[in-house]
This record gives C-alpha cells, structure tokens and sequence, in this order.
C-alpha cells in the first residue's frame, strides 16, 4: 500500500531533499544537490520567492520506506499576472513502481482542483531560473548543477497516466577548439561602432555589483515573451544576488552597454561544478568548500544565462558578448563549453550558435495533464 504525507517537520524536509541520494547513490551521471542550500529553497526565511508561490512536499511510503517524493506548487504571480491557471510539480523522483508515481500526482491533482485551476506542468521549479523538465534523451551524460537527472522510467510513468508533452528543451555542448570565431568579432567591431555599444569586463564581484539589479530588470524584458515566464520581483534580486553572483567567477560575467551606460545584453557563464558536486556528496564541509573551490578552475564551463533588450535583439549584439567571452576562454584554457536547458523551438537562440559546432547531447521535456 501506498501512502502519501505531507513534509513539514525539519526531518521530513531532510528526508525530502536527500530521497534522490539513496535513489542514484550508483549513477555515475546524476549531480547531487548541496543539501543545506537545497533545504533553503522550501524555507520562506530564505527564499523570496515564497512570498509570492506556495510549495506543498510530499514524500511516498511503502512498507515505512520512503520511495518516492514531488512537491506542487502554485505561483501566484504567473497565475495572476500570465493568467495561466496551472499547478506546477516539481523534484519528482520516484522508484521503478508506477503506483507511487500515481499516487504522487494525484496529490498534486487534487490541490490543483482545490484552487480551481485548469491544468498541470512539471516538472518545474519556481521560475524560469529553476531546473526544468524530465529528461527523455541523453541518459549517458553528466548533468549540470542546474538540472534535473532522472531515469528512463519516469517518462514511461508519465505517459501511461495519460501526461501529455508540454514543452520540450535541448542541450548541447561544443568543444573550445571548435568555435569559429572570425565572424563573431568582425561582426563585433561593426556593431559597436554602428549603435556605439561597449562591452564591460569584470576580474572582482564587487565592480559588477552596480549592474546586478539593472541585469535582472533586463532578463525580465528579454525573456517576458515565453509562455512560461515569470517575472523576477524586486526583493528576489537581493537574493539572487548573494545566491548567483558571489557563486560565479566575475570573468564569467559580462555587460555590454550603451553609450548612456544603459545594459543593453548580458551573458552568464558558469564554471562545470558537477564533479566536484559528486565529489562532496550534498555536503559542503569540512572538506567540500575545497572542491568547491577548485572547480571554479574547472576547464569546462555551462552558459546559463544571456539577454538582449528587445530594441536591440536581431541586430547583432549577441556577437560582442561571444566575442568576449572567446577571449576569456582563450586566456584561462578552456577546453569545452555547454548550454543549459532551451526550449527546442527558440530556433532564433540555436541559430546564433551555428558557428560554435554543437552537439545535441540531452532532451527533456514538461509534461501536462488537465484537471
């Protein structure tokens, strides 16, 4: 017999976050959270976000053992703003045994229906800067600190509860010694000179810091358009900040600006930190800082974020900011580069990395059920 309880006590929540341990503790491609920053997210002390979302955890018992665990959550913000009237599910990670799957779900169904709304997407986090989607292609290659990693079964779970797909991303990687930069940086020189653009450079956290806010407020413009988007409010940037922007290195970072000093694009990259993340095993001390450490040396590299203001979108600026980035790359040894989850259909961001030779090495996707 299944049964479902709700997590609330500080043991519970534990046993939520660290459920995936036991569940992969012999995959050689699922990248574990750092525990206590992964407790943080469901505390409304910590994370802003829940001033504004409500999240419910579950976790599934079977014969006293814990087999399975999903939390449903509702942003009220895209309910309200987007007048989207979903329930979105999210960390789902459940043994080979499609009765736990069931019984999950149906949680999450039935808190859905409670609040009147129409349909059901997962898995998905809070926002578009959350992990997203099952993955249903490239079971063979390590993940990413921001992604999700599952086995095969979960999506043969979904589809005989009748989920439908919602929406579908794509990964991919392309090596350092690949990437055809000649047109990138002819292109760079015209455009900077055409719209009188510069590119910001950065070696402390501390001389970014003034442009922090003025890049959230730009990934809100850019990214607005997406079905999915919600926007980043002003007291989640203060925590974003800290979270995000002390984590990465400031080389990492780059701003292109206006001649009024105006951000007008900006990319983010992040050192690989998978390794080391399997190296600590969610703990972070004693020695784990010390990995984490070393992997900001890390040799590999994930693009995570970039954005352009839709003035200047399809004119060119994307090239200053690779361009920078080539640069960088080439003084620190960079030898591979890949890119979180993007949505399958954005043909328009794919196409601005045809000259980087990439290789399609995951899918994922969302899944929806009406209620």
């Amino acid at each position: 017999m299944i049964t479902i309880k709700k997590a609330v006590s500080k043991k519970e929540i534990k046993q939520f976050v660290t459920f995936p341990f036991s569940l992969y503790k012999d995959s050689k491609y699922w990248v574990p959270p750092i525990i206590s920053e992964e407790i943080k997210v469901f505390d409304k002390n910590t994370n802003p976000v829940l001033q504004n979302a409500d999240a419910q955890l579950f976790l599934a018992y079977k014969d006293g053992e814990i087999v399975g665990r999903v939390a449903a959550i509702i942003n009220w913000l895209e309910v309200g703003n987007k007048d989207s009237h979903k329930i979105r599910f999210g960390w789902m990670d459940m043994v080979d045994d499609i009765e736990v799957t069931k019984a999950l779900l149906a949680k999450v169904e039935v808190i859905g229906k409670a609040h009147n709304l129409s349909y059901m997407e997962g898995p998905i986090g809070f926002s578009n800067l959350d992990k997203v989607g099952v993955l249903t292609y490239g079971y063979d290659e390590i993940g990413t600190m921001v992604s999700w990693y599952n086995h095969p079964y979960y999506v043969e779970h979904l589809n005989q509860l009748n989920f439908k797909i919602e929406k579908e991303y794509v990964e991919h990687k392309h090596q350092f010694s690949d990437i055809l930069i000649a047109d990138s940086k002819r292109l760079e020189a015209v455009i900077k000179d055409r719209y009188n653009l510069k590119a910001l450079d950065f070696n402390k956290t501390k001389d970014l810091m003034p442009y922090a806010d003025k890049m959230f407020d730009l990934f809100n413009q850019s990214y607005a358009s997406l079905s999915s988007f919600v926007e980043i409010t002003d007291i989640q940037k203060a925590f974003l900040k800290k979270k995000f922007l002390n984590f990465i290195n400031p080389e990492y970072i780059k701003f292109v600006v206006n001649e009024a000093d105006e951000l007008v694009a900006f990319g983010v990259v992040m050192p690989s930190f998978a390794e080391a993340l399997q190296k600590i095993n969610g703990k972070l001390f004693p020695f784990g800082i010390f990995h984490i450490l070393k992997a900001k040396q890390s040799k590999k590299v994930n693009f995570y974020l970039i954005g352009v203001h839709p003035e200047y979108q399809k004119k060119g600026v994307h090239s200053i900011i690779f361009s920078a980035f080539h640069r960088t790359f080439q003084e620190k040894g960079i030898l591979e580069c890949r890119r979180t989850p993007e949505l399958a259909d954005n043909l328009a961001i794919q196409k601005l990395w045809r000259d980087f030779n990439p290789v399609l090495i995951k899918k994922r996707c969302t899944f929806r059920k009406e209620l």
